[in-house]
């Protein structure tokens, strides 16, 4: 079969691309000319790390927004004549390249990546965010009061980080359990904390004017009743919020995993910012407990919170691509990265370029996460 050589499989990668490279230049030339309005994000270009972090990172989120216009192939588009070829294998009836070559059942590596990238950074970030609001929920006022609850609450979140990681993520999404209503309850459980702060945010700042705090309350309550509706029972009257059985398991595991470590981190802050003067002038002020916390102690914790996201969101992609390594992840046709090496793991011998893509592509999302990380945590120390 005829193939392209290694200069044009590198020419058409980067002109497939065409459409990130725009994204990046112009989101690194706004960057660059509001840094000083941009706050955090506007000191990392005083930091190569950060910036390069940054890159890796944008590079991913944009190709994962432009994989229509990226991806060569469907991801899920099979052609038994062209199993397991090479990097650069021409398609004799379309005339367009395999750019990583195909996978055992004909699939475009290349395509495939890109598309993996969208389930992703659809799971672990959305999970994440969900894993800081159960944490600050309940982190903020453990750390702020102190007693019996959060005794309890810290002895359950070490409870929960005593278990081997690979096996607690093993018990919540083994192929037995998926079949039970545990998924479901934990789902049904965690969704309710983003609720439940959103009501206290408002709360805090307009617990004293009903004029504001009660259509407040009524507006969140009902757009949080349809969202919890959808997204736990599947049942949204609408059909705009579903999300499959198989990925509200994944979430509400990697959601039960993460947030003892917020929690953790959220209440060790809380405890040191209560002590400090700002706080104190607060109280004299006679400003409300949930007031300080929300609006006092929370903006002044956001540093270590926001390098501290970084590398979970990166922990959280490794702990993905672990489970699709292990066949505990997305359905078996899922082009998620950690599901594509599972896949072709077993033919490296034959094409050993055939892991490669998946393999680079979490390595890589990892490195600019940690990267990134690194760059704000050097900000954050100057400031």
């Amino acid at each position: 079969m005829e193939q392209i050589s290694s200069f044009e499989i590198w020419y058409t990668f980067f002109f497939q691309l065409s459409s990130v490279w725009i994204a990046l230049f112009i989101t690194f030339s706004a960057l660059f000319i509001w840094r000083k309005n941009l706050g955090v994000l506007g000191h990392l270009c005083n930091s190569p790390i950060g910036l390069v972090g940054l890159f890796i990172v944008l590079f991913w989120v944009f190709g994962a927004i432009f994989a229509d216009l990226v991806a060569l192939f469907e991801p899920f588009e099979q052609s038994g004549r062209y199993r397991r070829k090479p990097p650069g294998t021409i398609n004799a009836e379309l005339g367009i390249p395999y750019i990583f070559g195909t996978d055992t059942l004909g699939r475009d590596l290349f395509s495939r990546m890109i598309y993996g990238s969208q389930i992703v950074l659809l799971i672990a970030p959305a999970a994440c965010v969900v894993a800081y609001v159960v944490g600050i929920t309940l982190g903020l006022p453990s750390g702020y009061f102190g007693g019996r609850s959060d005794t309890i609450l810290s002895f359950l979140a070490n409870l929960v980080l005593a278990f081997p990681v690979i096996l607690l993520f093993y018990l919540l999404v083994a192929p037995g359990v998926r079949e039970t209503m545990l998924p479901n309850i934990m789902a049904g459980v965690f969704f309710l904390f983003p609720i439940a702060f959103a009501l206290m945010v408002v709360y805090s700042r307009f617990s004293e004017r009903l004029n504001v705090l009660i259509p407040s309350f009524i507006i969140i309550i009902l757009v949080g009743s349809w969202l919890y509706s959808g997204l736990v029972f599947n049942a949204d009257p609408l059909g705009l919020v579903q999300i499959d059985p198989n990925e509200l398991n994944i979430f509400a595991a990697v959601v039960f995993a993460s947030s003892p470590g917020v929690f953790r981190l959220v209440r060790g802050l809380t405890m040191d910012i209560k002590t400090r003067d700002y706080v104190a002038a607060a109280m004299t002020r006679g400003e409300g407990p949930f007031f300080i916390m929300i609006w006092e102690i929370l903006p002044n914790a956001r540093g270590p919170l926001i390098v501290d996201s970084c590398l979970r969101v990166g922990y959280v992609t490794i702990l993905l691509g672990t489970l699709g390594f292990f066949g505990l992840g997305m359905e078996p046709e899922s082009p998620d990265w950690g599901s594509m090496i599972n896949q072709t793991r077993s033919y490296i011998r034959l094409v050993p370029t055939i892991v490669l893509p998946a393999t680079l592509a979490l390595a890589s999302f990892v490195l600019g996460l940690n990267l990134l990380a690194d760059g704000l945590r050097e900000e954050s120390a100057k400031d």
